[in-house]
């Protein structure tokens, strides 16, 4: 495993906690679906601002087209974490009879579903060198 790589689990592994963290509170005001949207919109955040400053070198452009580049990569991760989390927790784990905080295993099976994926777009994309 690269250095690199490494660097980009520690942050997003932080960025997945706020995400968590941010999902488990709203919660307690809003759907799960919801809850869930919220809560990546701040683990996305977080993960951008850490990935800039310790996982890749700039692209050379401003950081609002870097976070727009960003953010598009991180559509596409959310609705493979939308699709798993919900996946899990409305039909799956129904279906299985899991009782044990199926919400909460549901959304930490999403969050951690699109990592090597991200990484790549996001080295390749969001943030190359930009002429």
């Amino acid at each position: 495993m690269s250095k690199q790589f490494a660097s980009f689990i520690v942050t997003g592994g932080i960025a997945a906690g706020v995400n968590l963290a941010s999902r488990w509170g709203l919660n307690w005001f809003m759907r799960f679906e919801f809850a869930v949207a919220l809560g990546y919109l701040a683990g996305m955040t977080t993960a951008f601002v850490l990935a800039r400053r310790f996982v890749f070198d700039g692209s050379g452009g401003s950081w609002i087209g870097e976070y727009g580049r960003f953010a598009m990569v991180n559509v596409m991760s959310f609705l493979v974490v939308l699709g798993v989390s919900v996946g899990l927790a409305d039909y799956a784990f129904p279906a299985m009879n899991m009782t044990w905080h199926p919400h909460d295993v549901a959304h930490l099976s999403g969050v951690l579903s699109p990592i090597v994926l991200s990484f790549y777009a996001h080295k390749h994309f969001s943030f190359a060198r930009r002429n």
